[in-house]
């Protein structure tokens, strides 16, 4: 697995940091107003730029010496961010030039001894573009000029940024270890489930919401195989990250989703699913992990006659139909009920998700899906599929081949995702289609 570098952006109130951010991620995802300090908590996603992946957070304005409550959170948000950087990008306004806000925080940064790189913001004159060399007083190299509200030297800034970020060595390489983790909302039974499966108290069980504030690795060996049981933090939905402990274990989470082969998402039997599950299993999926969702406290649901798991499962699909191929397991983690099962199944889904399928087989399974179901003509144009590949694996990655891809439906991609999942068994697998046009000299 590869770890993701993490990419802070921090400056003092009203510099442009989250319209950088929004530009970067290609998303409006970060409030922009003039009004300083806006941005209360940190925002993180992932971006990328030439090929190069990376976590990128936010901050809200960085103001050292204020005593103001608000501020001061903000003040350590940034602090912990930059501890957990890999890069650092101190935006700053080139319209106003250094301050003393920014040579405080200058300051603190040269102490870091993190990688920075000074961005002056709003150069979008002539003027502010020469005035943004004033920013190498601040002794931490060469200031590069952008202008992110219209995109101005944006490229130039990434290509500067991948440059600077460090070389992640993959362990992709199969190790014989299988790597679970364990995720879900606070206090749902997570480090309980681990200390089932180690045989022995490894992690501490309470019922405060928020005891594991990191995630803690733990190997095991099961009937050969060898396993390393990921207990992490409770992941709360990005709106709910108010403290600072919260956004650093959150951060932490993540990163531990990253370095997973499969992941268990705990959900509470009593509590049914949340709005918060779905977010936890939203932000699982978009790292395209193996997946298990295990009911925990089971054995606490009284009338079982009348709330049967079946039942409880209807209720559960029908409320996240994109996640019907995730199985569901329901299970007690302090009497151990169905665990060892849980642990058997993200074995199977593993198997699973480093299956490769021959090029004539999955030939052979395009034919028979597209006759049965032809993708519907578009402002009268028919699609015609030509062949199909497998790229990769964990995800199983294919490439399909046709005449119109950028005609081709969301729906029909899903019924085509479903009929893999049926024909060749990837319960619990996420697939990546891929559709590019054929290279015409082909023909």
């Amino acid at each position: 697995m590869k770890r993701l570098p993490v990419v802070v952006i921090i400056g003092r109130p009203n510099v442009g940091k989250s319209t950088l951010f929004n530009r970067v991620i290609r998303e409006k995802r970060a409030v922009v107003d003039d009004q300083p300090g806006v941005t209360r908590d940190r925002l993180y996603s992932r971006a990328d730029w030439s090929g190069r992946e990376f976590h990128l957070v936010d901050t809200g304005g960085f103001i050292p010496d204020s005593q103001d409550l608000i501020n001061r959170l903000v003040r350590e948000q940034a602090e912990i961010a930059i501890d957990e950087a890999d890069l650092v990008l101190f935006v700053t306004d080139a319209r106003v030039g250094t301050t003393d806000l920014d040579e405080d925080i200058a300051k603190r940064l040269l102490k870091s001894n993190r990688p920075v790189i000074v961005v002056a913001n709003k150069a979008d004159n002539e003027t502010s573009r020469l005035d943004a060399s004033q920013f190498y007083r601040l002794g931490l190299g060469e200031p590069v000029d952008i202008a992110a509200i219209s995109g101005y030297n944006m490229g130039d800034l990434l290509d500067v940024v991948v440059g600077k970020l460090p070389q992640t060595e993959s362990s992709d390489e199969d190790t014989g270890t299988l790597n679970i983790a364990v995720v879900g909302r606070p206090n749902v039974g997570k480090s309980s489930l681990v200390n089932f499966l180690c045989g022995k108290e490894r992690q501490i069980v309470t019922d405060i919401p928020g005891t594991t504030r990191d995630s803690i690795d733990t190997e095991i060996i099961f009937e050969g195989r060898k396993y390393t049981i990921i207990d992490t933090a409770g992941l709360r939905r990005k709106s709910k990250v108010k403290e600072n402990i919260e956004f650093y274990t959150t951060l932490r989470t993540l990163r531990s989703v990253e370095r997973s082969d499969v992941v268990i998402v705990m959900i509470e039997a009593a509590a049914g699913l949340l709005h918060q599950d779905i977010q936890v299993l939203e932000q699982v999926e978009s790292f395209r992990k193996g997946t298990v969702i295990a009911v925990n406290k089971w054995d606490l649901i009284a009338d079982k006659e009348t709330n049967t798991a079946r039942d409880f499962e209807a209720r559960l699909r029908a409320k996240i139909p994109s996640y019907s191929y995730v199985p569901i397991v329901f299970m007690s983690a302090l009497t151990g009920q169905r665990s060892v099962n849980t642990l058997k199944l993200c074995a199977e889904i593993d198997e699973r998700q480093r299956v490769r399928i021959t090029t004539p087989d999955l030939n052979r399974f395009l034919e028979d899906v597209v006759a049965r179901q032809h993708p519907a003509a578009i402002r009268g144009k028919h699609i015609k599929f030509y062949y199909a590949t497998q790229a990769g694996v964990k995800p199983p990655t294919f490439v399909l081949f046709c005449n119109q891809p950028k005609l081709l439906q969301r729906q029909y991609l899903r019924y085509i995702e479903n009929q893999l999942r049926e024909s060749f068994g990837f319960e619990g697998v996420p697939i990546r289609l891929k559709v590019k046009e054929k290279d015409k000299k082909q023909e």
